[in-house]
């Protein structure tokens, strides 16, 4: 089984029923409704469990579809900040199912889209929230927004027995990962990590393969995790971009993985799809 953050909703989305307001406003008024409360990267608990007790309904709550028992989840933003946890630190926590975080993964970068686009991009008008919280419709200029996933590559590169991964100066000390940057417009995913490796380490690659994906709600980004072929070894660090980059052998990955390495390295947490490109590499 994946260890995997954010993978694992069991809920069923819907789309078929989000422009239906009045089944919308049906699923808010069952006694089984779940409701998350987020402000920003906090969701609100109760004790070890998420809180999901509807204290009001607001304007603006956001469906987010129904889960195995039948049960409608939905989320809204908190003003307040009290009693609220960071998400972050919930992906370590037992106490917190992994369907449970990837639910609260869903709310987070739909809140924080509407958050962000409460005014009309094409004319300054303020919007309104259609669609249970899928779309955004401006009544001025009669233009419709939709919520938007941002896709970012990340790749470990492979040259015989070795692996490249690289650090950042804010990162913790010792941690290194795989490289990874945002996909840009009428860009492929091959296209994006053959230029992603380059600009960041000065490395040019031949063949790609995709390994898995990740939604990653800090924002809204779909991680596209893959293994990219070096036909050339020389590395070429963008120092904007990394603080190093290195090739470690089979070896010296394995021992960063299980956090034994000599000079106290290591790899990325077994949450994050960086671990799993890696380890798919090795």
């Amino acid at each position: 089984m994946s260890s995997l953050a954010f993978i694992s909703s069991p809920l069923d989305r819907n789309a078929n029923i989000r422009s239906d307001a009045s089944l919308i406003e049906q699923r808010l008024k069952d006694t089984n409704v779940k409701i998350l409360q987020l402000s920003g990267d906090g969701v609100r608990m109760a004790g070890k469990s998420l809180f999901t007790k509807a204290e009001a309904i607001l304007s603006e709550t956001i469906y987010l579809g129904e889960d195995q028992f039948g049960h409608p989840w939905f989320a809204q933003e908190k003003l307040t900040e009290n009693a609220m946890s960071p998400i972050r630190p919930l992906i370590t926590e037992s106490d917190i199912s992994p369907n449970h975080l990837s639910i609260v993964a869903q709310a987070r970068s739909m809140l924080h889209w509407h958050a962000k686009h409460g005014f009309c991009a094409n004319c300054g008008a303020k919007t309104a929230m259609a669609d249970a919280g899928y779309r955004r419709h401006c009544a001025v200029c009669a233009i419709d927004h939709f919520p938007r996933t941002d896709p970012v590559a990340i790749m470990a590169v492979r040259h015989g027995d070795k692996i490249l991964l690289g650090r950042q100066k804010a990162w913790a000390p010792g941690m290194f990962s795989a490289l990874a940057g945002f996909m840009e417009p009428g860009e492929t995913i091959e296209q994006c990590v053959a230029r992603e490796v380059f600009e960041e380490a000065g490395i040019s690659v031949g063949k790609i393969t995709y390994v898995t994906s990740q939604p990653w709600p800090f924002p809204a980004n779909l991680m596209i995790g893959c293994i990219a072929e070096a036909i050339s070894t020389e590395i070429k660090v963008d120092e904007k971009e990394l603080e190093i980059a290195r090739w470690f052998s089979r070896d010296e990955i394995n021992l960063m993985l299980q956090r034994k390495h000599p000079e106290n390295l290591y790899a990325s947490n077994p949450y994050a799809i960086a671990h799993a490109v890696i380890m798919a590499a090795l």
